[in-house]
């Protein structure tokens, strides 16, 4: 692909929340890449950047769009699905990579631990990936877990070659259960915090999404 092979401007262009003209992510997606002028080596060295170099906490931030700001997760270090998927995206844009951001419902039967508490189900609702053209289509990529996760969830790492699609599989190493893609949500050139909100309004309920804000903001507090 070239850099006029773009099937959307939209795409390649920066927003507030997928801030791919900030600095920091220029320097990032430009370190990362190294002297490598191929999409598909690119793409494949951010992935990897993002899968491991940014920890997956699915209790970090999430009600506001400076949650999910590119180069503020970079800074953090750390994030769950959405977060780390903007970034990917955000550092594929600073390289001329049209991205965007898939979305859907999943449910995970796998080790979640006290998460299933915290939700009140095995279902991770607007879990996200970066969809990336490259070579002419739209290739998916989930950066979520690192390495080390994936070893405990018992599931292969996702690897990432630019060329097929890299979602969690539908059965663990031991032919268990793993995940289950349930209901997708469509693709989006931003985040759409607002839809997501409402997404896990009416999946995890208004009280118990509210009670998640209000801990976070009385430990801003502390």
């Amino acid at each position: 692909m070239t850099g006029h092979d773009i099937p959307n401007a939209e795409y390649v262009q920066p927003t507030s929340i997928v801030d791919s003209d900030h600095p920091e992510i220029i320097a990032f997606a430009t370190r990362t890449s190294g002297n490598s002028t191929d999409p598909l080596e690119q793409a494949s060295r951010l992935f990897y950047a993002v899968r491991d170099g940014i920890m997956y906490d699915p209790r970090t931030p999430f009600y506001l769009p400076e949650h999910y700001r590119a180069s503020n997760v970079l800074r953090r270090g750390r994030g769950f699905c959405i977060p780390k998927a903007c970034l990917l995206c955000a550092s594929c844009r600073t390289l001329g990579i049209p991205s965007r951001v898939g979305f859907a419902d999943i449910r995970n039967s796998g080790p979640i631990g006290d998460l299933a508490d915290m939700m009140g189900c095995h279902i991770f609702a607007y879990h996200a990936f970066a969809e990336l053209y490259l070579a002419g289509k739209w290739v998916k990529a989930t950066p979520s877990f690192d390495s080390g996760l994936c070893s405990k969830h018992n599931i292969e790492p996702l690897r990432f070659d630019g060329k097929t699609d890299a979602l969690f599989p539908a059965k663990d190493l031991n032919g268990n259960p793993y995940v289950e893609y349930i209901t997708y949500h469509g693709s989006f050139a931003d985040i759409p915090v607002d839809k997501i909100l409402e997404g896990w309004r009416r999946i995890y309920g208004p009280d118990r999404v509210n009670s998640w804000i209000a801990a976070l903001e009385a430990a801003k507090e502390r």
